[in-house]
């Protein structure tokens, strides 16, 4: 049994991961912004902790992760509030998290990003998610520099079909290459990585695809953890 400390956790992607946690055996912690979510979040097997990351401090945080195995970071402002809040959640929330782990002793953490983490310019400059992709990979950037037991996990464009167990693990080439990816995968994938020991390290960029999950993290090209 883990003990794993899931953020955002009423997120699409934290609610199929706490029962996957909690179905293995798991202790699943969850954090919350809202105690309306409360329910939700117990429904899926975790236990419900309200503390808004947004406003949370580093010391905050490190309280909520005290005696954790793991860390999940899964929120997100989801293009709401602008880009002062995608800035203030994606990038700077996720920053204090990792600090807070390393704080609390907890050195195993797990990132779900996305597939186009990474390079100097990662949208056009006129493209509506460009703040969204500068903060993510502002807050991997960061991650990749800890001394933590870091694992980034990069889905292509979310979709809600059912989970197939299998992905593809690559990175998105182009504009015009597009990859899919079902939140079940990603909840899935996120379970995986922190059953498998050669995920630490890894920057895994995927979409949905062929290969049985276990099998795709076990051997992830270790190129793809240049984040410039």
């Amino acid at each position: 049994m883990s003990r794993i400390v899931i953020v955002g956790g009423h997120g699409k992607v934290a609610l199929l991961l706490a029962p996957i946690l909690a179905a293995r055996g798991d202790d699943v912690v969850a954090l919350i912004r809202d105690p309306a979510q409360s329910a939700d979040v117990a429904a899926a097997g975790a236990v419900p902790k309200v503390l808004s990351v947004e406003e949370a401090s580093t010391e905050d945080l490190a309280g909520a992760f005290a005696g954790a195995d793991a860390i999940v970071w899964t929120a997100g402002a989801g293009g709401k509030g602008g880009p002062g809040r995608t800035d203030a959640i994606d990038r700077a929330a996720a920053i204090r998290s990792m600090d807070a782990a390393s704080r609390a002793g907890v050195r195993r953490y797990v990132m779900v990003s996305w597939v186009g983490s990474h390079g100097d310019d990662p949208l056009p400059a006129n493209h509506p998610l460009r703040n969204y992709a500068l903060a993510k990979l502002a807050a991997d950037r960061h991650l990749v520099e800890t001394d933590l037991e870091w694992t980034i996990v990069g889905p292509g464009t979310l979709t809600l079909e059912e989970p197939s167990g299998k992905i593809d693990v690559r990175r998105q080439n182009g504009q015009g290459d597009s990859l899919y990816t079902s939140r079940g995968n990603v909840a899935a994938v996120a379970a995986a990585v922190l059953a498998e020991p050669a995920s630490i390290g890894k920057v895994i960029p995927f979409g949905d695809g062929a290969t049985p999950i276990a099998q795709a993290v076990e051997s992830v090209p270790a190129e793809f953890s240049d984040l410039s």
